[in-house]
């Protein structure tokens, strides 16, 4: 068994467990769980949204850095050829990377589109579609991805959120 499998498996297991605790919470009484709650999760939803502009931002820059202060220091990135890249240090890594071996890389557009957010104890999880195009050389014929997906959030210390796992589908 592969390194790389058995990562991709680990993420996967993460994200189903996931997925069945937010229904098991959802399916339980929530008046408590709301009472009180409102503001917080008003909060959370605005530092969410926060999280998805700087997404936006930094993903039609392709600026590495920018990328890169969007994840939790372990994260998860299954976007990327090949394996799946674990932790800060190896998501900039693979930042720095693609932008050296694809430097007129271009996004056109990037829409993501999320139809769901469940919160539960600092722990966020998404669905939704993005729409996006991109360009891999200057001249190159522009390419279009729609795909639907999840993301995995992780509240931090200081209110705001990141992203855990990304590239799930």
């Amino acid at each position: 068994m592969t390194r790389s499998f058995f990562t991709f498996t680990i993420g996967i297991a993460l994200a189903a467990g996931t997925a069945i605790g937010f229904a098991a919470k959802g399916s339980m009484d929530t008046t408590v769980q709301a009472q009180g709650q409102k503001g917080t999760r008003a909060a959370d939803l605005a530092a969410i949204e926060r999280l998805h502009k700087a997404d936006v931002d930094a993903t039609l820059t392709q600026d590495p850095k920018a990328l890169t202060v969007l994840w939790s220091d372990d994260g998860v990135n299954l976007g990327f050829p090949g394996p799946p890249v674990v932790g800060i240090k190896a998501m900039g890594e693979a930042y720095a990377k693609f932008r050296a071996d694809y430097p007129e890389f271009q996004v056109l557009k990037y829409e993501p589109h999320i139809r769901e957010v469940q919160i539960v104890e600092g722990w966020a999880l998404e669905v939704g579609h993005t729409d996006a195009a991109f360009r891999m050389t200057a001249k190159g014929e522009p390419q279009t991805v729609s795909d639907d997906g999840m993301r995995l959030l992780k509240k931090q210390s200081d209110g705001s959120w990141k992203f855990v796992v990304v590239g799930l589908k």
